[in-house]
């Protein structure tokens, strides 16, 4: 089977569209998120679409395979807020590490099938490491600036767990994805890398040595500013993440392709492994529902394909299968962003 940068050499590669607005599609209940497993579960659990990986598992299954169908090559697990940190919500801190496994079965079923009908298009699964919902740059009480509801250890602890879930279900990629904190996103690459030294140490013991999986890494700019939510500016935000050696590095979430375009050709320009990008299905209505049409993403994201911007591309909130299916079809014979030559200083 080809590697995933052998594909990429060849064609953009397509990675999914949203998880949760096709989970929203199926209008499940509380009986529904709990299941047999968690029926007396003593608080509400509704709304914890992670949990539906190890409940609903035939659902995540299938948006998967309908995402596939369209077209995509990458799928993404449902792992969104799949760490002890996020779980705490729904005090369900215990699940972290199953729910990271159970996701990554769902998915890892799903691309094995469609890679065994057509072994010259595989697909790959990407484990999915949120953002978290605590942040380690932005004070939540704004009469403390200096507090932190969180310390980089238990950052870093979070989503190691998550790596070892994904990594034992079988994930080919590892992507850290919608940062608006760059030390989140360092806390995670840390996480990532503390992983395989502790695999590599316990080799020694008897264990076979795992080859560290690809990064993908994702940001957000939240607005016109250009800025993450922290501040960083896009140049700033590569620089401080370029040293994790990414597969890749992209952006999605928060502005539709529209928006995105001018962040997307600084990004291209800048960086030196491949590119990404998975916007959202233009900007939220006053009701918070996303209007723009499939053919309308697709055709956003083809003039990016067109200007030689990105090796990667998809979808963000709002877009489904034809979203998907539309940029897949819109950029099949565009050429992929060539990886820029660098000079080297003796």
């Amino acid at each position: 089977m080809k590697s995933i940068r052998e594909c990429l050499n060849e064609r953009i590669l397509i990675i999914d569209g949203a998880m949760g607005t096709m989970i929203q599609r199926y209008k499940l209940g509380e009986k529904e998120y709990r299941g047999n497993r968690f029926k007396d579960w003593h608080t509400d659990v509704k709304g914890n679409s992670d949990l539906l990986s190890i409940t609903q598992p035939q659902i995540i299954e299938a948006i998967h395979k309908q995402y596939l169908e369209a077209g995509a090559d990458i799928i993404e697990t449902n792992t969104f807020s799949s760490t002890v940190i996020a779980q705490a919500d729904y005090e369900m801190q215990s699940l972290a590490y199953e729910l990271n496994i159970a996701a990554a079965k769902c998915a890892r079923n799903a691309a094995d099938e469609f890679t065994a009908k057509n072994p010259e298009k595989p697909r790959f699964v990407a484990g999915a490491l949120g953002p978290l919902n605590k942040t380690l740059s932005l004070s939540p009480d704004v009469n403390n600036p200096g507090y932190r509801s969180v310390n980089f250890d238990e950052v870093v602890d979070a989503y190691y767990e998550q790596v070892k879930g994904l990594v034992d279900g079988g994930v080919d990629l590892l992507l850290i994805e919608t940062i608006f904190d760059t030390l989140n996103a360092k806390a995670a690459i840390y996480a990532i890398k503390k992983y395989y030294r502790d695999v590599k140490k316990a080799s020694a013991d008897g264990r076979g040595l795992e080859e560290a999986l690809p990064i993908m890494i994702s940001g957000t700019i939240t607005d016109a500013s250009g800025r993450t939510l922290s501040g960083q500016t896009l140049e700033a935000f590569y620089v401080s993440v370029m040293h994790a050696k990414p597969l890749s590095i992209g952006l999605n979430c928060a502005l539709g392709a529209a928006e995105m375009r001018s962040h997307i050709e600084e990004l291209s320009q800048i960086a030196s492994c491949y590119t990404s990008a998975y916007p959202n299905a233009g900007l939220p209505n006053a009701m918070g529902e996303y209007d723009e049409q499939p053919e309308q993403t697709a055709h956003f994201i083809e003039d990016w394909a067109k200007e030689g911007f990105v090796n990667i591309v998809g979808g963000c909130c709002g877009t489904t299968p034809d979203h998907i299916k539309h940029i897949a079809e819109q950029v099949k014979k565009c050429t992929p962003r060539r990886l820029p030559v660098l000079e080297v200083v003796l």
